[in-house]
């Protein structure tokens, strides 16, 4: 499979941060090339580089050095303005703590990437419902989030994390606050997605 038709690419991708005055080196050579429908599980010890590789293919950090092309292009051309567009059009987040606005309902709260450029939409909120009856939290679109388990608040983030169907769906630690049958949930519904919708996911996590 050439170039064009990949997804994303990254190529010979470091990171290093400056520490007392001496270079410390976190990711070294990074080459990966993944696909739709791809799904790549990303596992090892706290401090070594899960999270940085996660939030530099978010575009959320700087590599060092490197390059990485998503869709056809290098997101680290772009100026910052247009790297938040290009998140918000091609990129989910999971992350471990689901960062819900408390003050919003559930419904609210998934609705929210599509209120960052035009305001949501009917569209918006008719695929917001049919996700989180997808997930079964139907019953639960007037809660608020401390209204909901913690479990039910994942699913709600997942949920806000595929609103604007992305094209690349990272996953940093989702099920770390979670109990077993919750973890196991999360981790089914995210692969069941992956394949329905043809993304690519990246699921970073601790090594067992």
């Amino acid at each position: 499979m050439n170039d064009a038709q990949q997804q994303l690419i990254v190529r010979d991708l470091s990171k290093a941060f400056s520490l007392a005055g001496e270079s410390l080196a976190i990711l070294n050579g990074v080459n990966l090339s993944l696909n739709r429908g791809d799904a790549l599980a990303i596992t090892g010890p706290s401090g070594s580089g899960k999270s940085t590789l996660l939030y530099i293919l978010g575009v959320l950090d700087q590599p060092t050095s490197g390059e990485i092309i998503q869709f056809g292009q290098n997101p680290f051309e772009l100026n910052a303005k247009q790297q938040a567009e290009f998140r918000n059009q091609n990129i989910g987040f999971i992350f471990q703590d689901h960062h819900l606005m408390p003050q919003f309902s559930v419904l609210e709260n998934v609705l929210i990437p599509t209120m960052v450029y035009q305001g949501a939409t009917s569209d918006a909120e008719e695929r917001a419902r049919h996700l989180l009856e997808r997930v079964g939290l139907s019953d639960r679109l007037n809660h608020r989030p401390a209204q909901i388990s913690g479990g039910e608040r994942q699913r709600v983030a997942v949920c806000r994390a595929l609103i604007n169907n992305p094209r690349l769906l990272l996953a940093d630690e989702p099920t770390g606050n979670l109990d077993r049958t919750n973890t196991e949930s999360i981790g089914k519904l995210l692969l069941e997605i992956n394949q329905e919708q043809n993304t690519v996911l990246i699921c970073v996590t601790h090594s067992r």
